[in-house]
């Protein structure tokens, strides 16, 4: 049975509803990958949140994507995910991006207070499983070379 986001909740969210068997496939993914390092959030046994990094078209750069369960949200989870990929970023990488909806201004906070700028708005970008089609804000950090 799919998770169901209310309408609230699902405007924030690219991955729309997901079943526990489709997460499960989508971490087995990324850890079978090459490139992409993977976080998990935990309440003791239960999944809470991930953060993945994962290989972008260009060398040097990984996509950060996220999530954390709402009622999780706004307790430092988001923070420590952050952290802990910003902490493990591989040598060679020079940017990490992200991409959110317009309107999200929490998630932008967070962001900006774990180093990332706004580089631009991608207008009409990603089609909602409804066919609607959204733009998404670009953030990035820049990282010195080592």
């Amino acid at each position: 049975m799919a998770e169901v986001v209310d309408e609230g909740e699902g405007r924030w969210l690219a991955t729309e509803e997901a079943t526990p068997e489709e997460l499960t496939q989508r971490f087995r993914e990324a850890l079978e990958g090459e490139g992409h390092h993977l976080f998990v959030l935990a309440d003791g046994a239960e999944v809470v949140g991930s953060l993945g990094l994962h290989p972008t078209q260009t060398e040097g750069v990984l996509g950060l994507g996220m999530w954390v369960r709402a009622p999780w949200r706004r307790r430092g989870g988001g923070r420590m995910l952050i952290e802990a990929a910003l902490a493990a970023r591989p040598p060679g990488v020079h940017k990490i991006e992200l991409e959110f909806f317009p309107g999200n201004e929490a998630a932008e906070r967070l962001y900006e207070a774990a180093g990332f700028e706004r580089e631009g708005v991608r207008r009409d970008h990603l089609r909602r499983r409804d066919g609607r089609l959204a733009s998404t804000v670009i953030m990035a950090r820049l990282f010195p070379d080592r």
